[in-house]
């Protein structure tokens, strides 16, 4: 089955080891449908499950593109490459990636690269098409793999995609358009204690609500919820940071599918 045209749906909302491990909040990245060509971004762990639960066909996916190579933007690559292409009997679509996570230790098998047509590198201000859709990775976040956040074009469309990343002064001037999608893990930004195995570079509350008063969206969805945020209830957190920064901000829930249409509201 194919989701309606001009649509995204939240396979899942959860976001980091703990959040992931115990689906509190279900994991699985977000699926688009941009007039008619169907991406996939940051398949994480149980996205295969989430999309088949919701009758969405991987066959009918046109790309597959990962923000970076943490666990959960990348675990269900490899059985949504196996799905979307039939286990290699229907060879095609790409996958875009930062080079990092097709280096030393892939995301992908080698054997599965041969069921798409491409497999491309992600690069600082690179742009790239997918039929009908183009996008670019504008700026290389502060995030321990390399990672990109995302700007999406389509014919009548612009919106933004901001991936994990540490809050830095130059980011919301990278990003445009009339819809933001943010993740925002904690409630409070974590200083940073120079150890790259605690997960202290994410956005919190503050971080957002900058951002969007900086881009000023039509509407700003904020996903990939850590633990606390789940606990303090991230409907309550967007009814409050819609009053703080007068832009409508959406929670974003699992399974949720929000229609591009609801920006001409």
């Amino acid at each position: 089955m194919n989701p309606p045209n001009d649509t995204i749906t939240f396979l899942g909302t959860g976001a980091g080891r703990f959040m992931i491990t115990s689906q509190r909040l279900a994991s699985g990245g977000i699926w688009m449908n941009l007039g008619g060509t169907q991406l996939l971004v940051d398949p994480g762990p149980g996205c295969i499950v989430r999309a088949t639960d919701r009758k969405l066909d991987a066959q009918n996916l046109s790309a597959i593109i990962l923000s970076h190579r943490h666990l959960d933007h990348s675990a269900d690559t490899n059985i949504m490459v196996e799905a979307m292409t039939r286990g290699g009997h229907n060879q095609h679509g790409m996958l875009f990636a930062p080079s990092d996570a097709l280096g030393k230790e892939p995301v992908i098998y080698t054997f599965l690269k041969n069921y798409l047509d491409e497999v491309i590198i992600l690069d600082e201000g690179g742009t790239y098409s997918i039929d009908n859709v183009s996008f670019s990775t504008p700026i290389r976040h502060i995030h321990q793999p390399e990672t990109y956040g995302i700007i999406f074009r389509t014919g009548n469309r612009t919106f933004s995609y901001i991936a994990d990343t540490r809050f830095f002064e130059e980011l919301p001037g990278y990003y445009e358009g009339e819809l933001l999608i943010l993740n925002v893990v904690f409630v409070e930004p974590r200083p940073d204690t120079g150890n790259p195995l605690l997960p202290t570079a994410h956005l919190g509350i503050p971080d957002a609500e900058e951002i969007i008063r900086a881009i000023k969206p039509k509407i700003a969805i904020i996903t990939h919820f850590g633990h606390q945020m789940w606990e303090l209830d991230p409907q309550n957190i967007a009814r409050k940071m819609t009053e703080r920064t007068g832009i409508r901000v959406i929670a974003a829930t699992d399974g949720m599918q929000f229609s591009l249409s609801e920006l001409d509201n």
